[in-house]
């Protein structure tokens, strides 16, 4: 069996048995595909688990840091499913070897492919903005049902994603779309946004809203001034907390409470009009959670 990702050849010839899912996305995408029993390793969730997979993540390995490739490598993973293309990246800390090294060592390699590089080796400066799609998900999760065996629970579960989608459109459709800043709060005072080849722009899309700095495309996340949050002054700000595997939205709120607190952004509408909300870096990953995530940003920008 062959499948493309990323511009890659993946080929098994039975369906991988040790699966080792690095970040949020990769690892809800295994249990998703009721393949929870397959899992020798996790790592880096930014948040709790997407319900119903809360009982069967905590009976699988788990690491809060991403694991040194030596250590990757001691867990005898066949497969390995990484939701972010860092770790395959030549460069970093956090790299553990492009894939076509892991090929050679006979592991086989995946990236959740909405975070597509152009090339092997690259990382995120090289997302092709073309995949960063719902439509891109339901591919990905196609391809991997075949590759791992389970085409029909796969199937399955890209007909209950359409179905959850095409829900919260309907309750958005026609409304006015607000403009919505996704912050993220640095150490230092200052602040970056998800840009609109991060995904979190396609969950407000989803939502019925846009990305107030939807027309960056650099990178996924743009450090701005406080002066150019003034001027684009966004209707709602939703943060964009991380990363413990014990997180729920409500670890959101010290977040919130900076911004509402900054005087620098205090004339802006959304903190005036006390629209900021607590918001978490996991529900704007490309993958399963995704229309779950919409759904909750159309009940904050699009109250009833």
């Amino acid at each position: 069996m062959t499948e493309t990702n990323c511009g890659i050849e993946v080929t098994v010839a039975e369906p991988p048995e040790r699966i080792y899912a690095l970040y949020q996305p990769a690892v809800e995408t295994i249990h998703a595909l009721g393949l929870s029993d397959r899992l020798v390793g996790t790592a880096f969730l930014d948040a709790q688990v997407v319900e119903p997979y809360g009982q069967a993540q905590a009976r699988v390995p788990y690491v809060p840091d991403l694991p040194q490739r030596e250590a990757l490598l001691a867990a005898n993973p066949d497969f390995v499913l990484a939701g972010y293309n860092n770790v395959f990246a030549t460069s970093g800390n956090e790299a553990i070897g492009t894939r076509a090294e892991l090929a050679e060592l006979g592991v086989r390699t995946w990236i959740n492919a909405p975070l597509c590089p152009s090339e092997d080796g690259l990382s995120d400066e090289a997302i092709d903005p073309a995949q960063v799609s719902m439509d891109t998900v339901y591919r990905d999760l196609n391809s991997l049902g075949r590759l791992l065996g389970v085409r029909e629970r796969a199937d399955e579960l890209v007909s209950e994603l359409r179905a959850q989608v095409a829900a919260v459109q309907q309750r958005v459709a026609g409304k006015p779309k607000p403009k919505v800043a996704i912050l993220l709060n640095d150490d230092d005072g200052s602040y970056r946004v998800a840009s609109g080849i991060d995904f979190g722009s396609r969950v407000l899309e989803m939502a019925g809203a846009e990305n107030a700095f939807g027309d960056l495309t650099n990178k996924r996340h743009v450090a701005v001034s406080k002066e150019e949050l003034i001027t684009r002054d966004p209707d709602v700000i939703l943060t964009s907390t991380c990363c413990d595997a014990s997180f729920t939205v409500a670890d959101g709120e010290p977040d919130v409470r900076q911004i509402m607190a900054d005087p620098a952004l205090s004339a802006s509408t959304a903190v005036r009009q006390d629209q900021v909300y607590p918001f978490l870096f996991a529900d704007r990953a490309a993958g399963v959670r995704a229309p779950q995530a919409a759904a909750r940003v159309a009940d904050l920008v699009h109250p009833e």
